[in-house]
């Protein structure tokens, strides 16, 4: 059993850092677009502050994730519950692999929640679900999430542009210039929130199926969490653990995937990307903070959409969002699909090796 969870763990981290790639876009899109850094330091910046999320709006989103998705004690033994989320880790890291080479930024947190979700459903049919759970918020804001970034968005941008209407241009691009950089900070630090407390739910859910769930308890919790009435439920190894890696898949970058985010679906300016930015990180950390995981790629896609749109219709290309938005409506089938046939493929295999990983 030991080892089995070690492959969890290392498949989930594997899902963690292209969770990072395929979301660098979300966090560096913007502010590489409106030239206030440059690739290279749009990446470190974004990472930097994927990383230090680990220290802020505590672990409600990992609280979900591991014990509101998914009924383990219908799965069966312990070996069967690890099953179920090895190959719903396989399912989603597939998934995202393929198209983040593809350049297509789908919803990573969907890809891994479906996957989860399909290997469930092919071990024990609907009562492997929790019912309801979180599922009904979950489905809701995969649709309303864009929706408020949209709106959040296109009002910031009218509320800017009405507040800063006696300014000359190059005093608006000065001014939002500097402020962007607070902007894309906070959004990659809801990025850090939302989406490295997926993995993070992921690996204590394994270590709760496995009977170590004294391992992923928290220990020592930063005062302002007992401050602010956070509920901190996650050992630090873990937290550090997957923000670290989160981290580093940003850094790697997905470079197709930023050219489709940035520049593709609506030319922005400094002040178009704070409001984008800002609006998304505000739809994120709201989310977070109710513990529902939402698609920072919907997120942010639809707080673009909303500053562009501000400009008229026509100045939104809403071809690429057409194509952004199919990628979306595949990821829950597609990622459930794969995850319930890998299922039923590994199971057998495993079955095999068994006595060896105990």
């Amino acid at each position: 059993m030991l080892i089995l969870v070690l492959v969890i763990i290392a498949i989930a981290l594997v899902f963690d850092f292209f969770n990072g790639f395929n979301d660098a876009a979300n966090s560096i899109a913007t502010v590489v677009t409106t030239r206030v850094l440059t690739p290279g330091q749009a990446v470190l910046w974004a990472a930097f502050w994927n990383f230090a999320a680990a220290f802020m709006f505590g672990t409600a989103v990992a609280n979900t994730i591991s014990t509101e998705l998914v009924n383990l004690s219908a799965l069966g033994s312990a070996h069967e519950q690890l099953y179920v989320v090895l190959c719903g880790l396989i399912g989603a890291t597939v998934w995202t692999a393929v198209t983040s080479f593809m350049g297509l930024p789908i919803s990573v947190s969907h890809a891994l929640i479906s996957g989860y979700a399909g290997a469930a459903l092919a071990r024990a049919g609907v009562a492997g679900l929790t019912l309801p759970g979180k599922w009904p918020e979950i489905i809701a804001f995969l649709f309303l999430s864009p929706l408020i970034g949209m709106v959040i968005g296109g009002g910031l941008m009218i509320a800017t542009a009405w507040i800063f209407r006696r300014s000359t241009p190059n005093r608006m691009e000065s001014t939002f210039r500097h402020m962007q950089l607070f902007s894309a900070a906070a959004f990659s630090i809801s990025h850090g929130v939302n989406d490295a407390q997926k993995t993070m739910g992921i690996i204590t859910a394994a270590l709760v199926a496995a009977g170590w769930g004294q391992i992923a308890e928290a220990g020592w919790t930063p005062p302002w969490f007992t401050w602010l009435g956070m509920h901190h439920g996650v050992a630090w190894w873990i937290i550090i653990l997957c923000h670290a890696v989160i981290a580093l898949g940003t850094v790697m970058g997905g470079w197709k995937v930023v050219r489709m985010m940035g520049s593709k679906i609506t030319r922005l300016q400094p002040v178009g990307g704070f409001c984008a930015e800002t609006a998304g990180a505000a739809t994120v950390i709201g989310a977070s903070l109710a513990g529902i995981p939402v698609s920072t790629t919907h997120v942010i896609t639809g707080s673009i959409l909303g500053v562009g749109a501000t400009r008229g219709l026509r100045s939104v290309n809403w071809a690429s969002g057409k194509k952004i938005v199919l990628a979306w409506i595949f990821t829950l089938p597609c990622t459930a699909f794969i995850s319930a046939i890998i299922y039923v493929a590994v199971h057998g295999v495993i079955d095999v090796i068994h006595p060896i990983m105990d």
